[in-house]
């Protein structure tokens, strides 16, 4: 439990930080008039919202016990990938080969209406318009160097026994009904 707490409090709490702070210098920027930083604090911002969001995500995506994906996210699975362990295998390589710190997303792109993958470096970076973030897998090394030291694969092969398909299902129902 410490090293979860370590990870939500010290990293994603100061995302949070960070994003409340950037809205307040750009809030500021704005009542004056002077524009002059506000294309820093937005770059700022991004980076911390999206880091919020994804671990907002990455911890609801965790439970204590091994399940698999069933029901329409499964047939979305098998017709999107082929089978679930085509998509598991395609997930753990680009989770693993993020270059330095990033994400492993699972997403819905409502343009297509396809159940899609992105590696995304830092958390701003290489994203696809429109898609729906249904799974993340945090491959920062915060999120595996005290109990996986430098193994981020191995961080990632453990982590597939804990996801929690019920709630990337609910997350899939969601999103198409947005879409």
């Amino acid at each position: 439990m410490k090293k979860r707490c370590m990870h939500y409090t010290f990293h994603h709490g100061g995302a949070v930080k960070g994003a409340n702070k950037d809205l307040q210098q750009i809030q500021a920027a704005l009542q004056t008039g002077n524009l002059e930083t506000v294309d820093y604090w937005t770059k700022k911002l991004s980076y911390h919202l999206s880091s919020h969001i994804l671990h907002s995500i990455f911890w609801t995506n965790l439970t204590n016990k091994k399940n698999d994906p069933t029901g329409n996210l499964l047939k979305r699975i098998e017709r999107d990938f082929g089978s679930y362990d085509k998509l598991k295998g395609y997930l753990s390589k680009i989770s693993k080969d993020v270059d330095g710190n990033g994400w492993g997303i699972l997403g819905y792109q409502p343009y297509t209406d396809k159940l899609t993958l992105l590696q995304c470096e830092n958390h701003e970076k290489l994203t696809q318009w429109g898609v729906i973030p249904l799974l993340v897998i945090d491959v920062w090394e915060h999120a595996y160097y005290l109990k996986f030291k430098n193994k981020r694969n191995d961080f990632v092969d453990n982590l597939f026994n804990i996801i929690n398909w019920g709630i990337v299902a609910q997350r899939l129902d969601i999103a198409l009904k947005l879409s």
